[in-house]
């Protein structure tokens, strides 16, 4: 009786893996397409039919000597479900962005662990019958190589949500020798995305039309899946596979399946138990859907090919403190000059290795005469150091407004540099960015005469609920958003001569100079002898940042200002902001700046809530 009961216990499990069998019988091609060694001449059979062939030749066996029938008499064969279960996600794992060999070995580590013993079912959490039995022969597929050496298994297949591709039109091409797999939801959500002139719409145009030429001349199934490669994007060596059939795991009751999130979740889900030898990872820039997949047991990961920094401590500062001994190590053969009533000087020494061009220096000592600086060549171990001019002096003061601290004297020099066309400035707020930047902007407009006027554009991301559609022209529906503009233009005419009729004569001829215009309508433009400020720098993307550094012509300099710590963009973090993304790749070239503001100015009460709060 007993014997009897634990049988009728096992019978559903037993009807699951019956099922998990015959739908790999009937679709032992699809498997074929995923693998991404197998050839498509060669007949591949999937580890669950060879499981079940196994388990009923054994079953033969023992039926000869015993009584038939019985559920004993058949092999115990592990569903896909639990294979998929024992592989867990690499701890570290950067999705797009890892070199190849790097990836391999993560991969290799991967496999190599040793699979846990008895696991939970990661979708459907349903008990498991014993599987201690020992486990059939593996089945080796037929092959065909990629690259001398490489295995199947360290080509990981990853599932990409909706949302990096409208966060990234090029993300298909991004994961360098591994596959990349589309839902059909996905491709539902792209097309109800493609209508409109938003930047979301433009990026999911963009991805249709690159599917489009990638599907464009195949010879044979796409089941087999297409080179990434075809359209010259030559580190993308993978393949591109979508959905051709049904693929669906069961998910929690929870869970509606009609939602678009849950549906990915259940095609990867899916995905794992067919192919339990290869490593499936969710990618989407989703927090929720990351955390429901993990809470599946579904490994997932977000889009890191746009981040360009894990650590943002480390992320360039445009400044370097000198050690105390700097003379005394950099001195030797030192050569010190005057040009253009600047001074020079030619060091040497281990220091410079770690110096990049246009990088300020600065050495403060007590009792001694202090060094402040900019590296303005290097080559080896040499570099060549210019003294800054000093504007925290009052006989060097711009429009009257002069630096109240080291990171603001150093940023006056970088925006009233003629041979720096692009600045970044980061800093929290109160720290005088955007007077800096309007300040050294008039200057030289209407001043030197360097510029014809000063453009000043914004990401019109709002930090509440939106106000709605506004009347007037461009510039009259951009002025909601340039109440720092008008703040700084305040502080700038207070001191003008002349009473209120002469404040009021210097502000009109201040606006007359000054145009303030949307990023909506910036495509296709090209400014020339602009000085284009970029204010809120850190609500745009990595797209929208090229898209506006482009437009500089013959003499235009562009100003990017913004606090990395003040993100109103959904999905877009301190990381993946594309101010960060300039900065990182901006630093070092010799016509670009870089200065992070650590103090602020604004007030007491301003500096002290942005500490504590």
């Amino acid at each position: 009786m007993k014997a009897a009961s634990r049988n009728k216990a096992k019978l559903p499990a037993s009807r699951r893996r019956k099922s998990a069998t015959a739908q790999a019988e009937a679709n032992p091609a699809l498997e074929l397409a995923l693998d991404p060694v197998a050839t498509p001449v060669a007949e591949a059979v999937s580890p669950a039919v060879a499981t079940a062939s196994q388990g009923r030749d054994a079953g033969k066996e023992r039926a000869a000597g015993k009584a038939g029938g019985r559920a004993q008499a058949s092999a115990p064969v592990s569903s896909p479900a639990a294979s998929a279960t024992g592989a867990q996600p690499a701890a570290g794992t950067r999705t797009g962005t890892e070199r190849p060999a790097q990836g391999s070995s993560q991969t290799a580590a991967l496999l190599s662990a040793p699979p846990a013993g008895s696991t939970p079912d990661a979708v459907s959490g349903a008990a498991r019958p014993d599987t201690t039995a020992a486990p059939a022969a593996p089945v080796r597929h037929a092959r065909r190589h990629r690259a001398p050496g490489t295995e199947a298994a360290t080509h990981k297949l990853f599932v990409l949500d909706t949302n990096v591709l409208m966060h990234d039109p090029t993300a298909l091409f991004r994961f360098q020798e591994h596959d990349v797999f589309l839902p059909m939801i996905t491709l539902e959500e792209l097309d109800d995305h493609k209508r409109g002139m938003s930047e979301v719409s433009r990026h999911a145009r963009q991805v249709s039309r690159s599917l489009d030429e990638l599907l464009a001349g195949i010879e044979g199934s796409i089941e087999q899946g297409i080179p990434l490669d075809r359209l010259g994007h030559s580190d993308a060596t993978g393949r591109l596979f979508l959905q051709t059939r049904v693929l669906e795991a069961p998910l929690p009751e929870a869970l509606p399946p009609g939602k678009a999130d849950n549906r990915i979740l259940s095609v990867t889900a899916a995905l794992r138990q067919v192919f339990p030898e290869r490593q499936v990872v969710l990618v989407s820039k989703d927090i929720n859907m990351r955390i429901k997949a993990r809470s599946l047991g579904l490994p997932a990961e977000d889009y890191f090919n746009d981040q360009v920094t894990d650590d943002l401590d480390l992320l360039y500062s445009g400044s370097l403190a000198l050690p105390a001994d700097f003379w005394q190590t950099h001195g030797k053969d030192m050569e010190s000059w005057q040009d253009g009533g600047m001074t020079y000087y030619r060091i040497r020494g281990p220091l410079v290795s770690s110096m990049l061009l246009n990088q300020f220096v600065y050495l403060e000592e007590d009792g001694g005469a202090p060094l402040f600086a900019q590296v303005r060549e290097r080559e080896g171990d040499r570099a060549v150091l210019r003294v800054v001019r000093d504007y925290t002096q009052a006989r060097h003061a711009i429009w009257g407004i002069t630096a109240r601290n080291r990171e603001q004297n150093f940023a006056l020099n970088l925006l009233l540099d003629p041979d720096i066309d692009f600045v970044t400035l980061l800093g929290q707020a109160g720290t005088g960015k955007t007077l800096l930047a309007l300040t050294a902007g008039l200057a030289q407009t209407l001043d030197q005469k360097r510029f014809t006027e000063i453009i000043m554009t914004r990401a019109t991301v709002p930090v509440g609920d939106d106000i709605g559609y506004l009347p007037g022209t461009e510039e009259e529906k951009m002025q909601p958003w340039m109440g720092a503009l008008e703040d700084n233009l305040e502080v700038l005419n207070r001191g003008s001569a002349g009473g209120e009729w002469g404040r009021a004569a210097a502000a009109d001829l201040i606006r007359s100079r000054i145009r303030v215009k949307s990023m909506s309508f910036m495509r296709g433009r090209t400014f020339n002898n602009k000085y284009l400020i970029i204010d809120e720098a850190q609500n745009l993307t990595p797209k929208q940042m090229k898209t506006l550094a482009t437009r500089a012509g013959p003499g235009t300099k562009v100003v990017c200002l913004g606090n990395i710590a003040q993100i109103d963009t959904p999905y877009l973090t301190e990381a993946s902001s594309g101010l960060t993304y300039v900065v990182e790749r901006f630093k070092g070239w010799k016509h670009g700046g870089h200065l992070t503001l650590q103090r602020g100015e604004r007030s007491r009460l301003a500096d002290f809530a942005a500490d504590v709060l």
